[in-house]
């Protein structure tokens, strides 16, 4: 950011960017800051601002992440409501849960595949993931699905298709990988083996009985079905809260965390 002239409210928020853009290359970051310049000159356009903003800077961290918005998409006011009260969900139990990453931002401007998104940044690096931590992300994943349940009478959509696929993956993880299981105990089940001569692709061989595979089933079921549980109850005691997040975002389309 060196050569490009920051505004005043972004010159100790640059932490933000960095805690939101993990991973990325030095390339990847000229890239964002590059297209942060590009947002100030459009907005310089309609008025005087000489500077480059944490408004531009989030566009641009938005775009590179997920793609351009897709305002031109024709969603129907049913659909929009459908997306507010999902990411709602997703947005209220990131608040409430104690050991859930803190919320960033929450939108239901489509982009990219998505027609709405919750973001949460790390407060700092984590490389040890507690199995409080793990099940918190589990519930906040199956936020979006509950919320649809509890505004719609039960009507579900297939809207939390990404988030349930991350959901099993992840307990599954736990369960087979992590010793997570009280029934299964501190064991590994699923022997990776790395195909050398195949572009070192990883596939899993399975070196456990059908009736290990079936108590691996039901213990997976067992950690969705309680995460479920515990995150409808709170949703359900908080749905004054769900409704007005779910108001608000239909009203501005994007909400901070502090917000």
């Amino acid at each position: 950011t060196r050569k490009i002239p920051l505004d005043d409210d972004i010159k100790d928020k640059l932490e933000i960017i960095a805690r939101g853009t993990a991973g990325f290359t030095g390339a990847d970051l000229a890239n964002l800051v590059n297209e942060a310049a590009l947002s100030a000159a459009r907005d310089n356009k309609k008025n005087d601002k000489k500077t480059v903003t944490m408004k531009d800077f989030e566009f641009a961290k938005d775009k590179v992440l997920m793609g351009g918005e897709r305002r031109s998409m024709i969603i129907s006011d049913q659909e929009k409501r459908t997306t507010a009260i999902h990411e709602a969900g997703h947005a209220l139990l990131a608040t409430l849960l104690p050991h859930a990453e803190p919320l960033h931002k929450v939108t239901i401007i489509p982009r990219g595949m998505a027609l709405g998104l919750t973001m949460q940044l790390p407060i700092d690096d984590k490389h040890n993931h507690s199995e409080p931590y793990l099940k918190d992300m589990i519930k906040v994943l199956l936020g979006g699905r509950i919320a649809e349940e509890i505004i719609n009478n039960g009507i579900k959509t297939n809207g939390a298709s990404n988030d349930l696929e991350r959901v099993t993956d992840l307990t599954r993880k736990m369960v087979c990988e992590w010793g997570m299981s009280e029934e299964l105990g501190s064991l590994t089940f699923g022997k990776k083996e790395e195909q050398i001569f195949l572009g070192r692709e990883i596939s899993q061989h399975r070196d456990y009985s059908e009736d290990t595979a079936i108590r691996i089933d039901k213990e997976v079921k067992k950690i969705v079905d309680e995460a479920y549980k515990e995150a409808k109850d709170l949703l359900v005691n908080k749905r004054v809260y769900l409704e007005r997040i779910t108001e608000a975002l239909l009203t501005s389309e994007v909400l901070t965390g502090d917000q």
